[in-house]
């Protein structure tokens, strides 16, 4: 990643937006009341009740599970202080939500601000590489997880739900197996990364018009360019990781649970781990739309009332998605205006943080 590349929008660019930002408005205006089995009117009184107390400890969760995750973003950029992977996170984020596919964008910007706190290319880009991975392989544990939570509760689920769930289960096993044991062996990494280039190289090649592309090489620079990092870090992004879910879930949950859903933590837990995964889809900004239309549709088929159930998932987004978007411009502004931006500050010791 270069220093100074700004990001172009072509026409191209702008019409991926405006389609993304209107499939997202679509499916929360007529697809969320359908696959909820109810109606905006009824969500709308369901919300209505919700108390200021609620709505103020609801933020304050929501605030603990961003902190939560600064500890994945400083275990993967030793030397960064929680401050300000805190304001980072957040303006990333805010582009993120914005944007339909705003990963790029959000990463545009995370590259800037650890440059303006004394971070030279190649830690950033060790670092983005590093919680990308975390992430993917996070966001694909947690279905697997809570597949087992809901067949664990004793929880009945119908034929075609259980093959759904049984083949998700299998493709997310395998996906966190290939990942985990490509950072944790060369062999194996080579493995994979020769077996891809036998099926999908060629195509790759062509597509990037690179006749001298190889994914073998690429696993290879991967893998040598995290490995310190994953070694001696491994267990504080995890912990990070693991302790930004839980916080998350928790809000999940009493959302829900305000608004009158009363299904088990086994059911809860899978439709939320859903829902985190869904937010992966980069159709629309965020995910969102897909999102909570998805979470409710599993909500209702594991028989939470309808108007309840759309309006939890509805709540939860505002404090997973809409809350980041104002304190992601209030962190880019602090960062715009505050001495951290000046060139040429020096690199924090990882005492510091």
């Amino acid at each position: 990643m270069t220093e100074s590349t700004p990001r172009r929008w072509s026409t191209g660019s702008v019409l991926r937006a405006v389609v993304g930002i209107a499939l997202a408005v679509a499916l929360l205006v007529w697809g969320l009341p359908i696959a909820a089995q109810t109606t905006w009117g009824a969500v709308w009184d369901t919300l209505s009740r919700v108390g200021l107390g609620r709505a103020t400890l609801f933020a304050l969760i929501a605030v603990v599970a961003l902190w939560s995750y600064t500890f994945t973003m400083t275990g993967s950029l030793p030397g960064l202080r929680h401050r300000d992977a805190l304001a980072t996170n957040l303006a990333g984020s805010a582009a993120g939500n914005l944007l339909p596919g705003g990963g790029a964008v959000g990463a545009a910007a995370t590259y800037a601000m650890y440059r303006s706190f004394g971070f030279d290319a190649r830690q950033i880009s060790t670092s983005l590489v590093v919680t990308g991975i975390w992430n993917v392989v996070g966001r694909m544990l947690l279905p697997i997880i809570g597949i087992g939570a809901v067949l664990g509760s004793g929880e009945h689920l119908p034929d075609g739900v259980l093959a759904g769930a049984a083949s998700g289960v299998a493709v997310g096993l395998l996906l966190v197996v290939v990942v985990v044991g490509t950072l944790a062996s060369e062999r194996f990494g080579q493995a994979v990364a020769h077996a891809l280039d036998r099926s999908v190289g060629a195509l790759l090649r062509r597509l990037r018009h690179d006749p001298d592309l190889s994914l073998t090489g690429a696993v290879h620079t991967v893998r040598v360019q995290i490995g310190d990092v994953v070694r001696q870090r491994w267990l504080t992004m995890s912990l990070g990781l693991a302790g930004f879910f839980a916080v998350q879930l928790v809000l999940f949950c009493v959302c829900l649970r305000t608004t009158g859903v009363d299904l088990p933590l086994g059911p809860l837990f899978a439709a939320f781990a859903l829902g985190r995964l869904l937010t992966s889809v980069g159709i629309t900004p965020g995910g969102v739309g897909v999102t909570e239309t998805g979470t409710a549709a599993a909500l209702v088929a594991f028989g939470a009332t309808p108007a309840p159930a759309a309006a939890g998932v509805v709540l939860f987004s505002i404090y997973t998605h809409v809350m980041e978007i104002p304190l992601g411009a209030l962190a880019a502004a602090w960062w715009a205006t505050s001495t951290g931006r000046a060139p040429g500050r020096r690199r924090p010791s990882p005492s510091s943080r």
